[in-house]
C-alpha cells in the first residue's frame, strides 16, 4: 500500500525532534545513577575530554600569578633574556638615597674697594690656586695715599726718636739739679705723645697697605671658577660679586631619610652611589641631630672623593647607604617574584623551568636589594635553576617552554 509523500515527511520530521530528547533524557539518568564519569558524547555526538590540570583559578594545575589565573598544559615561547639562572653573589641591605652631588664649597669673590677694573685673568673653567690673582683695579689713587702714610710715618718716627733723646738729656739734668722737676715733666710728655704719634702713623701705613693689596682680587682658596660676572673695564663698587669659585676635589649629597631609619645612621657608613654612568663610592660625613617635623625625615650628608675632577658639580646620582653586606648569597633579580592572590594565601613564588616545563617554586625571601635590583632567597631555589623574569604572560605549571636564542648563546665564549 502506497503511503503519500507528505505523510512521509511528517513523521521524519517528528523522529527528529524526538531524538534529541530521548538522549538527554538518557544522559541525566546516568548521571542519577550516582557514576564518576561524565557522559562520553553529548548532543550531536561531540567528545568532550576533561583534564584534571584545567588550571583553573585555585585548581591543581597551576596557581593565580601576578598577570591573572595561570593555565596549564600547552606550551609558551621565551627569549633566552627572559630565563635567568640562580647563582650566589653579593647582597647588600641598605637604606636607598638621591641627589645632586654639589661642590664641597662654593666662594663668592667679591671687591673690597670701589674701583675700575684694569685686567681680568680668569674665565670660567680656570683652575686657581690659592692666592692667585684673578682680577686688578686701577690703584694709582691707592699707591699715592700709602706713599703719603709712609711719609708720616718717617717723620713721626724721627720726632718720637728726638722727643726720646730730650728726655733722656733732662732726666740727666734733673738727677744733678741743674733742670727743675716741671722740665723734666715736660721732656717726658712730649717723648709719649711722640710715641703715641708715630703709633697712629703707623697704622695709617697698614690701613694704605691694605687697600693698595686691595685692587689685586686675589683667590681664597684652590677651586675652579664656575662664574665670572663682569667685563674688562668696568667700574665695581665696594662688595660687589666679581667671580664664584667652586671646590669640586670633594663633592657632597644632602639627602632625607626617613625618621624610621633614623637610628642605623652613624659617621663614616659606606655609601654606594650610581652617577653619570659610573658606580662610585663615599662616607656618611655628617648626620643631622634632629628630626625635621614637617617631613618626619633626617638629613644625612655624604661625601664622595673627586680629585680628578670626573664628576661634575650638580650630578644627579642614586645609590644606598649600606647597613649590612652578605656575600655568597642564592639572589634572583626583583623581576623574578610572582606572588598568589591575598585570598590564595599571598604565597610568594618563582616560575622554574624543569625538564623543558615550568614548575611553581615557593619561596621564602630575606633581604630585598633596592640599588642592585635583586633579593635573596633563603628557601625554595638553589644556584643552578632556571627562573622567568619580567612580565611574559600567563603561565601555568606544565606548560612546554621553547626558548629562543638559548642555542646561540650556550654558542657564545
Amino acid at each position: 500500500m502506497t503511503m503519500p509523500l507528505s505523510r512521509f515527511a511528517t513523521r521524519a520530521a517528528r523522529h527528529a525532534v524526538l531524538r534529541p530528547v530521548a538522549l538527554a533524557t538518557l544522559a541525566l539518568a546516568v548521571a542519577a545513577c550516582g557514576g564518576d564519569e561524565a557522559p562520553a558524547a553529548g548532543a550531536g555526538g561531540a567528545t568532550k575530554a576533561t583534564d584534571g590540570k584545567s588550571g583553573a583559578p585555585g585548581g591543581p594545575g597551576g596557581a593565580p600569578g601576578q598577570g591573572g589565573p595561570a593555565r596549564a598544559g600547552g606550551s609558551v615561547v621565551l627569549a633566552s633574556a627572559d630565563i635567568h639562572k640562580v647563582a650566589n653573589g653579593l647582597i647588600e641591605s641598605g637604606i636607598a638615597i638621591s641627589g645632586n652631588l654639589r661642590p664641597i664649597e662654593t666662594v663668592s669673590v667679591r671687591a673690597r674697594i670701589e674701583g675700575d677694573l684694569v685686567a681680568l685673568n680668569v674665565r670660567e673653567g680656570d683652575v686657581v690656586r690659592t692666592g692667585a690673582v684673578l682680577a686688578e683695579l686701577e690703584r694709582s689713587e691707592q699707591e699715592a695715599a700709602l706713599r703719603s702714610a709712609e711719609a708720616d710715618e718717617l717723620a713721626a718716627r724721627t720726632e718720637a726718636s728726638t722727643a726720646q733723646w730730650n728726655l733722656e738729656q733732662t732726666q740727666d739734668l734733673f738727677k744733678a739739679g741743674a733742670v727743675a722737676e716741671r722740665d723734666f715733666r715736660a721732656a717726658e710728655q712730649a717723648a709719649v705723645t711722640a710715641k703715641a704719634r708715630l703709633a697712629a702713623a703707623e697704622s695709617r701705613v697698614r690701613a694704605a697697605a691694605s687697600i693698595a693689596r686691595d685692587t689685586r682680587v686675589t683667590s681664597p682658596v684652590n677651586g675652579v671658577v664656575e662664574r665670572r660676572s663682569v667685563e674688562n673695564g668696568e667700574r665695581v663698587s665696594r662688595g660687589a660679586e666679581l667671580f664664584t669659585l667652586v671646590r669640586s676635589d670633594v663633592l657632597e649629597l644632602t639627602a632625607a631619610v626617613p625618621a624610621r631609619r633614623a637610628s642605623a645612621l652613624r659617621r663614616g657608613q659606606e655609601v654606594r652611589f650610581t652617577a653619570d654612568g659610573r658606580n662610585i663610592i663615599g662616607r656618611v660625613a655628617r648626620v643631622s641631630p634632629t628630626i625635621d617635623l614637617q617631613s618626619q625625615s633626617v638629613t644625612v650628608f655624604v661625601q664622595v672623593p673627586n680629585g680628578d675632577g670626573a664628576l661634575k658639580g650638580n650630578t644627579f646620582a642614586t645609590g644606598q647607604i649600606i647597613e649590612r653586606s652578605l656575600d655568597g648569597q642564592v639572589v634572583i633579580p626583583q623581576a623574578a617574584i610572582r606572588q598568589t592572590a591575598a585570598t590564595a594565601g599571598a604565597q610568594t613564588f618563582v616560575w622554574k623551568v624543569a625538564n623543558g616545563a615550568l614548575q611553581r617554586a615557593d619561596v621564602t625571601l630575606g633581604i630585598v636589594d633596592e640599588a642592585r635590583g635583586v633579593v635573596q632567597v633563603r628557601d625554595g631555589l638553589k644556584p643552578g635553576d632556571e627562573i622567568v623574569v619580567g612580565n611574559v604572560g600567563l603561565l601555568g605549571a606544565g606548560m612546554q617552554v621553547q626558548v629562543i636564542g638559548a642555542e646561540a648563546n650556550r654558542a657564545r665564549p
